[in-house]
């Protein structure tokens, strides 16, 4: 099986863009590419899966196992023509000192050789000796090309090429002049996702454009790859099919966009109905059994969500009425009283008595670990783990303030913020909304207790 892992020497050296392009690029060939996304991130993938025309999974050390990993990348990169990993900051980045988390230890897992993308602005001889010290940092990594990127013209590209053929022995795949265009707009939370950008089609296809004139792809693809290693485990997050179909709400709109593939398909798999909602401009929710609202961007949409009130007041009363529903960050926002930003202040759905103020910075970012408290809402399903411990992760700028009625938690923050420091998980009646969000995976099986919960309460 073909596949690259396209990496960096740190962040913002435009490996999201030659990824999004390169995806683009082999998908226009007729190639049937499957990409990939190291890390919790949702943007990105989503980026990268409107420009293969498929799907993009992620790849994640901290949620998943190495067997996990493995075992997912095997499956559903088979029969790809390519498999595309995009990595996450710089190649050998990491949480662990040793660096078994970082995008280097994945390529090595998957037997992945690396294209390293380099910022090259401001740097031209000076690219050999960071080259020579990444290959030999870790010489079991196969850097097998490098992508100039940011090339600030003919001469510069001349120099730069000199430098990495008389100095190493990493070809030179490419050099992608600076271009504004190519720049997607980043917003607090990292690039502004395909499903809200009007332009997202013609940005993608102006990467496609770029990677094809400034690439040798021929040689690219040409890269060969070791075997794969064999897959240890058999879908350990799979689930079992309900006795009932299930009709799920999911809330898709330009707000509401932020949800693993995988996660969304097992649910499908185990027999429900997912049943689009948009929250701006539906005027109430369909006849459905339970309803997940995931992460977003409320605030931007804060306007437009408050001024759908008939679809505020049906949330409300659905909820009231018992439904069981489940949100993540975005979602528990809108459920919350209210939104503030930017010195406006938008009225929400006011199921959760509490109010929503955004920050200048992050309040809550990054991988987080939790403790399931008794009251967590959601029964345990055959074969989840005994350990009421499990991984997850948050990136949040807002908090939620003002919180009355002594409310109920279903977790405990080991690791992290969540909503006050030391919980998450508001509980509800049949809601449970936090600022974590959760992955299907061998270790939290949520899809399972979820639907189970939703089918306990459809019969009954």
């Amino acid at each position: 099986m073909k596949r690259l892992l396209i990496s960096a020497a740190h962040k913002s050296s435009g490996k999201t863009t030659v990824s999004i392009g390169l995806c683009a690029a082999l998908h226009a060939r007729g190639l049937l590419v499957q990409p990939f996304k190291k890390g919790p991130d949702y943007i990105d993938p989503m980026w990268l899966g409107k420009a293969a025309g498929r799907s993009c999974y992620n790849l994640d050390f901290y949620l998943s196992s190495d067997d996990e990993i493995v075992e997912d990348f095997t499956r559903r990169a088979a029969g790809a023509g390519i498999a595309l990993i995009e990595g996450n900051k710089g190649l050998y980045d990491g949480m662990a000192l040793d660096g078994s988390n970082s995008n280097a230890a994945l390529a090595k897992l998957l037997h992945a050789p690396v294209v390293l993308v380099v910022n090259t602005q401001g740097i031209t001889r000076g690219i050999a000796p960071l080259l020579r010290g990444y290959q030999d940092f870790d010489k079991e990594v196969n850097i097998a090309g490098v992508i100039l990127n940011k090339v600030g013209g003919s001469r510069h590209e001349e120099k730069l090429r000199a430098a990495v053929e008389y100095y190493t022995d990493i070809p030179v795949l490419g050099a992608l002049p600076r271009d504004a265009s190519l720049t997607i707009d980043e917003r607090h939370l990292g690039l502004i996702p395909s499903n809200e950008s009007e332009q997202a089609q013609s940005l993608i296809n102006n990467c496609a454009r770029q990677v094809q004139a400034s690439v040798d792809i021929d040689r690219l693809l040409e890269i060969k790859c070791n075997p794969l290693p064999p897959s240890p485990v058999t879908n350990p997050a799979s689930v079992t099919a309900n006795r009932q179909t299930l009709r799920i709400g999911i809330a898709r709109d330009a707000a509401f966009g932020f949800y693993y593939p995988a996660d969304l398909e097992a649910m499908e798999t185990a027999g429900a109905e997912l049943v689009p909602v948009n929250m701006l401009e539906d005027k109430s929710l369909p006849e459905i059994d339970g309803l997940f609202i995931g992460g977003g961007f409320p605030e931007t949409h804060m306007t437009a969500l408050q001024n759908n009130r008939s679809m505020r007041q049906s949330v409300k009363e659905a909820i009231e009425s018992g439904l069981p529903v489940y949100a993540e960050c975005g979602g528990l926002m809108y459920l919350s009283r209210s939104i503030s930003w930017k010195d406006q202040t938008a009225q929400m759905v006011g199921v959760i008595p509490g109010d929503v103020v955004m920050h200048e910075r992050p309040v809550g970012r990054g991988y987080t670990r939790l403790a399931e408290l008794a009251t967590h809402p959601w029964p345990k399903t055959k074969g989840s783990p005994d350990n009421s411990e499990f991984p997850a992760h948050e990136f949040h700028y807002s908090s939620l303030e003002n919180l009355e009625n002594n409310p109920t938690y279903a977790y405990k923050v080991l690791r992290g913020s969540g909503i006050n420091g030391e919980n998450d998980g508001y509980v509800y009646k049949n809601l449970l909304a936090s600022y974590v969000h959760l992955r299907q995976v061998g270790g939290n099986r949520w899809v399972d207790r979820f639907l189970n919960f939703v089918e306990h309460h459809h019969s009954n």
